[in-house]
């Protein structure tokens, strides 16, 4: 974690810290849902108001588009987050100006306050050079503790850091800490779960991956592609044709890198894709021209559960089959298990995030036996691309 500038290197006491925490969290009925974002970021606001510094909370929170809009306002979220610091939550009505300004002035050492959704400025993310300056009068040090925006180059995510002092939170570090770990410096050999609906979305990713892990493990409707890029019939599948020659290159550039890539040799089909439908399991070749691929056979979840016994590090990425209709959960709930169970006995490290990873692994009651669950999206999955992250380089130590 050298690499990064973090709270251990901060003199906080008394000073005013800008935090950007990433509380854009799942509400109903004005009340917070999930409060999973807001209990990662506990750990950093509690220790910099232990420590004495006045903790200034900065945050996006959905889509506005045209300036303030109530439904849009963090106020509810900062009455949350209070509930889970234990511990007052000042608000303040905006992000910058008079209201801002005041309210920090009022505020003492220990003391949390949060600013209004930084995404009622449009300055906000065009990272604009004025609006990054009237929210730096308002603090000393600038601690972004909010990876899952961290592939955005915005003001509060990016721009402040090139106007103070600049540290990695808690949240931040464990990230980092976790992804060093699974991908730059791994234990090796190296496995990748990949899966989801779709190759397009993951191009990148594919690319990257068979640059860094010995074994690509590939579920979902993204395999039905590869597997109709084999010759396999795919009956009425998910699968994008126009990628079939990609999904050939990539096989082709695995097996000239000696990577091994894992793909279903048995599968669950069924020609109505609902809850509880009628099912077989058949083996590739024999998929009807009206069956529909759905999860992974049994001889394939072997498989893939045998390879992953081979690894001492997984990176892990989308669900391997359409986890979220019984019965096609089976594939994504026992690979899971099978990784989890190691990685609870310390024989694995596991490493997962994106969208659906999370709630997959949720629900094959795996995740918290994960070594880390990021729950970033899209810097997660742009991190897992090899792309550089302005938020994160941003805290690089010079």
């Amino acid at each position: 974690m050298s690499a990064f500038r973090t709270l251990d290197q901060a003199d906080v006491k008394g000073k005013r810290v800008l935090l950007r925490v990433d509380l854009n969290v799942p509400m109903e009925d004005g009340k917070v849902t999930d409060v999973t974002r807001i209990e990662r970021a506990a750990e950093t606001i509690n220790e910099l108001a232990d420590k004495g510094a006045k903790v200034i909370l900065l945050a996006h929170f959905g889509r506005p588009k045209k300036g303030p809009e109530a439904k849009f306002t963090l106020k509810p979220v900062a009455d949350t987050v209070a509930e889970v610091i234990k511990r007052p939550v000042a608000f303040a009505s905006d992000c910058i100006g008079p209201e801002a300004e005041k309210a920090v002035a009022a505020m003492k050492p220990g003391d949390v306050l949060c600013l209004e959704n930084t995404r009622f400025h449009p300055e906000e993310e065009k990272n604009d050079p004025a609006f990054v300056d009237a929210l730096a009068k308002l603090g000393d040090i600038w601690v972004n503790d909010a990876f899952s925006a961290a592939h955005r180059a915005h003001a509060t995510t990016e721009g402040l850091g090139h106007k103070m002092p600049a540290y990695a939170g808690r949240t931040m570090q464990a990230e980092l800490d976790a992804l060093g770990q699974a991908l730059e410096a791994p234990q090796r050999p190296v496995a990748a779960v990949v899966g989801g609906a779709k190759i397009s979305g993951k191009l990148d990713l594919l690319g990257n991956l068979l640059d860094k892990v010995d074994v690509l493990i590939i579920g979902g409707g993204m395999a039905n592609t590869f597997l109709a890029a084999q010759g396999h019939p795919i009956g009425k599948s998910l699968s994008e044709n126009d990628l079939v020659q990609t999904a050939r290159d990539i096989m082709a550039k695995a097996k000239a890198t000696n990577r091994e890539i894992v793909l279903p040799i048995d599968v669950v089909v069924a020609q109505k894709f609902e809850a509880n439908a009628p099912t077989r399991t058949v083996d590739i070749d024999s998929v009807g021209p009206d069956d529909m691929i759905l999860d992974l056979g049994p001889r394939s979840i072997e498989h893939a559960v045998s390879s992953l016994a081979r690894m001492k590090t997984v990176v892990w990425n989308g669900p391997l089959g359409a986890f979220e209709t019984k019965p096609f959960d089976v594939g994504t709930v026992q690979v899971a298990d099978a990784a989890a169970a190691r990685s609870a006995s310390g024989g694995l490290v596991t490493v997962a995030g994106g969208g659906d990873t999370v709630a997959a692994l949720n629900h094959a009651g795996a995740a918290d036996r994960f070594t880390y669950i990021s729950t970033a999206g899209g810097a997660f999955l742009e991190w897992l691309e090899g792309k550089a992250l302005p938020g994160v380089e941003i805290l690089r130590a010079k």
